[in-house]
């Protein structure tokens, strides 16, 4: 602690989902970015005040557990977010969208038969240069390649 404003520079172990019963959850709602980033100042679901700083190339899953204190504990929640829901005409074209944004270093995101893409002009203009139907939605956007910490720091 820092003041009044809880540091976590580190991902707690694995959590005991009967320890957890116990406590109150609080929840930090972070965009994809925001966890791609984990450094800054923010505010809990309930209202605490928290500093983040792990370490470069930490990425935490949804349902990660950063803190467990004596009565509470705090997890990652993804935020909604605007994205583009890309809807391929088939396999070929689901494999040339997803060549063209990685191509540009945007991230993506499966979902059945759909890419997610992050709602940016330069994905509005390449999908309409691709020719491939899409439409804005609200929705969690967690990209292929962020799931390094699935198994690290989550309820178990």
């Amino acid at each position: 602690m820092w003041g009044d404003t809880l540091i976590i520079d580190r991902l707690h172990p694995a959590a005991n989902l009967d320890e957890l019963r116990a406590k109150e959850e609080d929840k930090l709602v972070l965009t994809w970015e925001q966890r791609r980033w984990m450094r800054g100042r923010f505010t809990t679901a309930r209202g605490r005040k928290i500093g983040i700083a792990l370490p470069t190339g930490t990425t935490p899953a949804p349902g990660t557990i950063l803190y467990i204190g004596t009565d509470w504990y705090l997890k990652i929640d993804a935020a909604i977010e605007s994205v583009l829901e890309v809807l391929p005409a088939d396999y070929n074209a689901a494999v040339k969208i997803a060549f063209e944004v990685g191509n540009r270093h945007f991230p993506l995101a499966l979902e059945a038969s759909k890419i997610l893409v992050p709602d940016d002009k330069a994905m509005v203009r390449l999908m309409e240069r691709l020719g491939a139907p899409w439409e804005r939605r609200q929705a969690i956007f967690d990209p292929i390649g962020n799931t390094q910490l699935h198994q690290h720091g989550s309820i178990s």
